[in-house]
């Protein structure tokens, strides 16, 4: 899973989250940093509300959260989903030196991304595309 940091750096490159039930989010910057929190139509789920989206903790008598806005919460998107977001220029996932090295192919540039986790090779392909895309426009 990646952590809360590159997550935010994923959001800030222009990653949007369209909430659906089985994704994971942490709630930073309110002492729950290291708390992973996943959206299910048991006790966590968003709800549309006349001032914006909220995602409502129903049901947790141990938190004291009713609910947080879905701005306060960072997305943190699992392995499929961060292949997924690759789209088309995704190539090839290997074990390399650094242990794990996601293969892009952006325009006919084949680049290499490198993490020793997965979803941090991922992460760090994404970034680049994000990147890329935001140079563009």
């Amino acid at each position: 899973m990646i952590g809360v940091e590159l997550a935010q750096q994923l959001r800030q490159a222009g990653l949007a989250w369209k909430p659906t039930l089985g994704d994971r989010f942490a709630i930073p910057d309110r002492d729950l940093d290291e708390e992973t929190f996943v959206l299910s139509n048991m006790t966590i789920e968003v709800h549309t509300m006349p001032e914006g989206r909220v995602i409502g903790f129903n049901g947790t008598t141990e938190w004291a959260i009713d609910d947080v806005e879905l701005d306060e919460t960072v997305w943190l998107p699992r392995e499929d989903q961060l292949r997924e977001l690759l789209g088309g220029t995704f190539r090839t996932l290997r074990r390399g030196p650094a242990g794990y090295e996601v293969l892009i192919d952006l325009l006919g540039e084949e680049r290499s991304f490198a993490d020793s986790a997965v979803e941090g090779a991922y992460a760090a392909a994404l970034l680049h595309l994000l990147a890329a895309a935001g140079a563009e426009a």
